[in-house]
């Protein structure tokens, strides 16, 4: 962290803007409170400056010589000095012992100043000319008024220097937070980039907005973390399980090429051939499917599908395997009143089930049962069998690709079937559980109560 860089970071800059901001209003406020109070103060000296002036006006010479004499008395330390003066500006009474010259050019009270032998004191004056042409001055001293006009100013200026020091204090220290929260993203961010994508973005308590985005971006690491491992296990399980079936092909042409001597020889070989490229080529197009259904395209052509039909259709298809193996394959809750439609694609669901139907038939013995079951009031599908069962530590990994759980080794497939009913289920907005049948297998598929409707 270089602080040469804190002027360019976001939050000292806003900070700073806010400063500015609050500092004019503040300067302004200020101003406003100072400019009423100095000028309430100055109305109400000039009130009374005028009320004091026409008491002693309306008074008879003499007895406002008699009121001076006693506004003197009262007055030792001539705060409030009142004189009167004859036309030419001698004193005649009062405790004002000079005609201020300020005062003869206007009918306002106006600020002046009497000079002492160590001082010079402020006073505010108004000066009324009397019917008999002589002058009245009222004056009051003004001094305490003015300290404290600016005893506001350096009040108003010592807190707007301390907003200042602490707002820009406040300033650097958001900018050095935001700059130390940007550089522990910035190392983290660094971390991904070169391969590590366990390394998660700092987020610090509080909340945020900074926060808010850190969770966001954390939980689109951790689906891009997933989706690696799941690209890297694909990868992994298709180089393990097409090396056997290659190794086989090779083989295959390797003994054919050295040992087959009539045609009859050469066609076998080339059968075989072909059986293990299709094979091969099943399970490509299977991964192939699943990649087009994980897109979610076929989202777009979704309509009500009756999801009775669908299980009614699958049962008729999957009946002439189960009879060959005599199986007993059982439709349970396949017609109304339980009947129950969502929106969704009728031939993804169809190939879902037929699935799971197909694995209960794989895995049964013969003699067994197999139930595919509807309960629609529940937003419920299973499909039940009384083979081996799938071991718990096994039943969330037979949903990633090709993995096989050991009972179902010695079996045909290419570990996809699952997988494909997972991503289908996704696509659904369903779910899928695995659950043990003592003895067997139960897979259900369930879905929210939004999505469907029951007659």
């Amino acid at each position: 962290m270089r602080l040469t860089e804190l002027p360019r970071t976001t939050g000292f800059r806003l900070a700073l803007m806010f400063l500015v901001l609050f500092g004019t209003c503040s300067l302004l406020l200020f101003a406003f409170v100072y400019w009423q109070t100095v000028g309430y103060m100055a109305r109400e000296q000039d009130g009374w400056l005028r009320r004091e002036s026409a008491n002693f006006s309306t008074l008879s010479p003499d007895d406002r010589q008699l009121r001076l004499r006693e506004h003197t008395r009262g007055d030792p330390g001539g705060r409030r000095p009142f004189g009167e003066f004859d036309a030419d500006g001698r004193w005649l009474a009062g405790n004002l012992a000079s005609l201020p010259t300020e005062l003869h050019a206007t009918d306002q009270p106006i600020n002046f100043s009497l000079f002492s032998a160590d001082a010079r004191t402020p006073f505010r004056g108004y000066a009324t000319r009397l019917p008999n042409g002589h002058w009245l001055v009222v004056a009051q001293n003004v001094h305490e008024p003015r300290e404290f006009e600016e005893l506001m100013v350096r009040a108003m200026f010592g807190a707007g220097l301390l907003t200042l020091i602490f707002g820009f204090a406040g300033a650097v220290a958001v900018g050095v937070s935001s700059m130390r929260r940007i550089d522990a993203i910035t190392l983290a961010i660094r971390r991904i980039v070169t391969g590590d994508l366990s390394e998660r973005l700092p987020v610090e308590s509080g909340g945020g907005d900074l926060n808010r985005l850190t969770h966001e971006v954390n939980g689109m690491l951790d689906n891009l973390e997933r989706l690696v491992h799941e690209v890297k296990g694909v990868c992994d399980s298709i180089a393990h399980d097409l090396r056997t079936p290659l190794t086989r092909l090779l083989g295959g042409l390797e003994r054919a090429l050295r040992r087959a001597t009539t045609p009859e020889e050469f066609r076998s070989s080339i059968a075989d051939a072909i059986d293990e490229v299709s094979a091969l080529l099943k399970t490509f197009n299977a991964l192939l499917r699943i990649s087009e259904i994980e897109a979610g395209a076929r989202r777009a052509g979704f309509t009500q599908v009756s999801l009775s039909t669908v299980l009614a259709d699958v049962v008729e298809f999957y009946q002439p395997l189960a009879e060959e193996k005599q199986l007993s394959l059982e439709l349970v809750g396949g017609a109304t009143p339980t009947e129950a439609t969502l929106p969704g694609d009728p031939s993804l669901l169809f190939d879902a089930i037929g699935n799971l139907v197909d694995n209960a038939i794989k895995f049964t013995p013969p003699g067994g049962k197999v139930v595919v079951r509807l309960d629609g009031q529940h937003h419920l599908l299973s499909v039940t069998d009384n083979g081996p069962g799938i071991l718990p530590s096994e039943r969330k990994a037979v949903l990633n690709r090709f993995h096989r759980s050991e009972p179902s080794r010695s079996t045909p497939g290419n570990g996809l079937g699952l997988s494909l009913v997972a991503v289908i289920a996704h696509l659904h907005d369903m779910k899928v559980d695995i659950t043990d049948a003592a003895p067997g297998c139960c897979v259900s598929l369930s879905w929210p109560e939004a999505n469907s409707t029951t007659p």
